[in-house]
């Protein structure tokens, strides 16, 4: 994982970026579940999408781990 990246001169930790990446995968998977009725399975709707992005997160910290 690289520690930060540069726009015009101000610097943003690497995490922003996974969070943000992360963030719009999770947006794609919840409509995906939502069109296959999976959450019709689900008790509470709300953990289980905070789960998703959690580790769709770890994911891609995972991935990223060993990029310099």
């Amino acid at each position: 994982m690289i520690g930060e990246f540069e726009i015009y001169g101000v610097y943003f930790p690497s995490l922003l970026l996974m969070m943000t990446l992360a963030f719009g995968i999770t947006a794609l998977l919840r409509v995906l579940l939502a069109h296959i009725g999976f959450y019709r399975l689900v008790w509470h709707r709300s953990l289980m999408n905070f789960a998703l992005y959690v580790i769709v997160l770890g994911a891609l910290t995972a991935l990223t781990h060993g990029w310099r």
